[in-house]
């Protein structure tokens, strides 16, 4: 199938993704802090660490807002005129590996939200589409790589063999 998708249409699904995310984790931390701070959470004894529990989950929350706020900016600041030679998979690729045809499912070479999924339409047909970072394992496996070369997958003791069918 002659695959023409805007890469766009994928950072915008996946950056609302992570807006709701977002949302959610802001009311999380916001959540945790005042339980942290509360009058409740006091100390009444040496051994109770309620308020310190709560400070760590606080703290915890924070962090991952600041995670979610970068990954939301890395992606809408990811470029697809850099990606010009279209037979090396580079950051911001769709690739599509044999095994992955009958399924028509490709892997988005992005440098944060890697795990993320989306599933778009394509001339009446669904795409599925998984985000994936250079650091990830099949990332590393991608990178770099030219159509037809092989693709090989360590999963623990086991070797997953695979070649690279398409390149977007």
């Amino acid at each position: 199938m002659l695959l023409n998708i805007d890469k766009n249409i994928i950072i915008a699904d996946v950056s609302a993704q992570l807006q709701q995310e977002l949302t959610l984790a802001l009311l999380a931390a916001d959540n945790a802090h005042k339980a942290a701070t509360d009058d409740q959470s006091v100390a009444e004894t040496q051994y109770d660490t309620l308020a310190i529990e709560q400070s760590y989950l606080a703290e915890g929350q924070s962090r991952r807002v600041d995670e979610i706020r970068a990954a939301i900016k890395s992606l809408q600041s990811l470029k697809f005129e850099q990606v010009s030679n279209k037979t090396c998979v580079m950051m911001g690729s769709l690739v599509q590996v044999e095994q992955d045809i009958i399924k028509r499912h490709w892997f988005f070479i992005v440098p944060a939200a890697g795990g993320y999924r989306c599933q778009i339409s394509h001339q009446g047909v669904s795409i599925n589409i998984t985000l994936i970072t250079p650091q990830a394992p099949m990332g590393k496996a991608l990178l770099n790589k030219e159509l037809d070369d092989d693709v090989i997958l360590s999963v623990g003791r086991n070797n997953i063999r695979d070649f690279i069918t398409d390149i977007k």
